[in-house]
């Protein structure tokens, strides 16, 4: 895997350093579990608490497990690069979620309160839409964007599902059908 940004996320867990990895071809950053097993648990020997958990987990097959990789990150101490265990975001939350703190109910409430809103826009799929626009909103844009934007999803739905219906199968093709219309247009 390429490492193409080093990040140092400091706000996610209250000031506390976690180092992190963007990986740009899987658009997900990389997290190290040793930063993060520090400061959910406040052990002094995060590492070897690290490894009891991952045994824990390898025994009760937990997928967690087998998704560690490893990468070269700065060690804060001496200032050189070292293997480190990572996870992605999705397993970071899983780890979270398997680490006994006090530390870590904030985080579980949280992903069980973004569950809930995921399961209740399934059987109401408007909601979603609701909290699209707020995140819109939230980021600046104005009215009359959001709705362009939104037409223009719809629109886009539109075609890909003739151009479907049609016999367009692979992501390559969709692209060569958008590039041509957008050089006929421009």
């Amino acid at each position: 895997m390429k490492e193409d940004k080093l990040k140092t996320i400091t706000n996610l867990f209250q000031g506390n350093e976690i180092r992190s990895v963007w990986d740009s071809n899987k658009e997900d950053y990389y997290f190290s579990v040793g930063d993060v097993i520090k400061v959910l648990t406040e052990s002094p020997r995060a590492r070897k608490y690290w490894n009891a958990l991952k045994t824990k987990l390898n025994e009760e097959s937990s997928e967690l497990s087998h998704n560690v990789g490893q990468l070269k990150l700065r060690s804060s101490k001496d200032g050189k690069y070292y293997l480190t265990d990572v996870l992605d975001t999705r397993c970071i939350f899983r780890l979270i979620e398997s680490v006994p703190s006090p530390k870590t109910e904030p985080f579980k409430m949280w992903l069980a309160s973004l569950g809930k809103e995921r399961i209740d826009e399934v059987f109401d799929p408007e909601k979603a839409i609701h909290r699209g626009i707020e995140c819109y909103i939230n980021h600046g844009y104005s009215p009359y964007w959001i709705e362009d934007r939104l037409k223009s999803i719809l629109g886009r739905n539109k075609l890909t599902k003739v151009w479907k219906d049609n016999g367009i199968e692979k992501d390559y093709e969709y692209g060569i059908l958008t590039n041509e219309i957008y050089r006929v247009w421009l």
